[in-house]
């Protein structure tokens, strides 16, 4: 078993330690015809369409997908479908991307003629800047590898990693250069916990629940009652012009029964605990969730200024998928 444990991490190591390699290598890649490619696709008014056989195919719709969720239009189009009618989709406006470790591939050299034929603008990302593909291109996007990472170095794993990597740098250069800002990203992915991160306000949430309050003079057992009706672990204290004096929790009621005897002549006032944290309507829920984190809570009030809306709950949170 010793002997097996040192065989896996042995390689899995040498795994790691080959496609860092790669991708450092990858500095040389950044060079002026990446720039141009860069600019080039921000200029257009046209997609990026990428196309790729074998693994490089999965490559290209990672890719895409990166692209379009940071404001950058792309397709993916499988480089064998192409020429059986998937060429359609292409515009004359679009930038093709076609993406192959060695640039011969049977596949390549068939749709490659034909996309020039079209007359868009091709550019390979490719190991072999002497291959087939790269002598067509207009633009090299290179991605040099020196082995891959299985011990047969047949597999394709280094030469992937490059692909991803240079297809981040991309992307993301091409974010930088839309000025792409947070907002922007929430407006793509509205439904993933990274969009709601940035969009989700504390007055979406806050309006669906009970709105429990009770008065600096309502006597305890009332006070247990409204927290108990409302199901959210606690009570807003107001005063008698509706200004916000403290909160009475599930944990306040707990702490008062160590402390007091003569419960029948308590009111809120006693029992609950001033100035309490509390967050506006318009605030990210987000930042609700790290003030409760921080401070060991599961509610807070919502307020302007001393003004009491309602309440946010840690299970509002939960069920946002912002956990």
């Amino acid at each position: 078993m010793q002997q097996i444990s040192e065989l896996i991490a042995k390689t899995a190591l040498s795994t790691i330690e080959i496609e860092a390699r790669t991708v450092a290598g990858l500095r040389a890649s950044i060079d002026e015809a990446f720039c141009e490619v860069v600019q080039l696709i921000y200029r257009s008014r046209g997609r990026v369409v990428i196309t790729g056989i074998g693994k490089s195919a999965l490559i290209a719709q990672k890719i895409v997908a990166t692209l379009n969720s940071t404001g950058t239009p792309a397709l993916f189009m499988h480089a064998a479908d192409a020429i059986h009618g998937d060429l359609g989709m292409i515009r004359s406006e679009d930038v093709i991307i076609c993406i192959s470790k060695s640039g011969n591939t049977p596949e390549i050299k068939v749709l490659v003629p034909l996309l020039k034929h079209m007359g868009q603008t091709l550019i390979a990302m490719v190991a072999n800047r002497d291959s087939w593909l790269a002598r067509q291109a207009d633009y090299i996007l290179h991605t040099p590898i020196d082995q891959e990472a299985d011990p047969n170095n047949l597999a394709p794993t280094a030469s992937t990693t490059a692909q991803v990597v240079l297809g981040d740098a991309l992307a993301t250069a091409l974010l930088a250069l839309r000025g792409f800002t947070p907002q922007d990203f929430a407006q793509f992915h509205p439904g993933g916990t990274l969009g709601k991160q940035l969009y989700l306000r504390v007055s979406d949430l806050y309006p669906h629940n009970e709105r429990p309050a009770v008065r600096l003079d309502t006597p305890l057992r009332d006070a247990i009652i409204e927290i108990s009706s409302r199901r959210l672990g606690c009570t807003a204290v107001l005063d008698h012009d509706e200004r916000l004096r403290g909160i009475i929790t599930d944990g306040d009621l707990r702490r008062m029964l160590q402390r007091h005897d003569r419960l029948n002549e308590l009111t809120a006032a006693d029992v609950m605990t001033p100035n309490p944290k509390t967050i506006a309507p318009d605030e990210l829920a987000v930042r609700a969730l790290n003030l409760m984190r921080s401070h060991s809570i599961t509610q807070l009030l919502v307020a302007e200024g001393d003004r009491y809306l309602g309440v946010v709950h840690l299970h509002d949170l939960i069920r946002e998928g912002l956990i």
